[in-house]
This record gives structure tokens, C-alpha cells and sequence, in this order.
């Protein structure tokens, strides 16, 4: 095996781990999930 098919194979999936993130990020059933956590720093602690 050559370096460059294997730098290839690399980059390759390193590339569909980033879209698979991005798509995973994104996606409507993580929603809820990311918008309680960007409200967590604007709640009031109760103790």
C-alpha cells in the first residue's frame, strides 16, 4: 500500500465522520436536546 492511498483512505474518512457529525448536529430529534442546553446559562439557580 502506497502513502498516498493511504493518506487517501484517511482523508476519505475523516470526511464522511465530519458529514455524518454535521448531519447528526442537525438533525430535528437532537433539537430539543441543544436548545435546553443553550438556555442553561441564562437560568436562574433555585439553591
Amino acid at each position: 500500500m502506497d502513502i498516498g492511498i493511504f493518506r487517501g483512505l484517511v482523508t476519505g474518512t475523516l470526511l464522511v465522520l465530519f458529514i455524518s457529525l454535521v448531519f447528526w448536529a442537525w438533525s430535528k430529534r437532537r433539537k430539543s436536546a441543544f436548545d435546553a442546553a443553550a438556555r442553561l446559562p441564562l437560568e436562574e439557580n433555585d439553591k
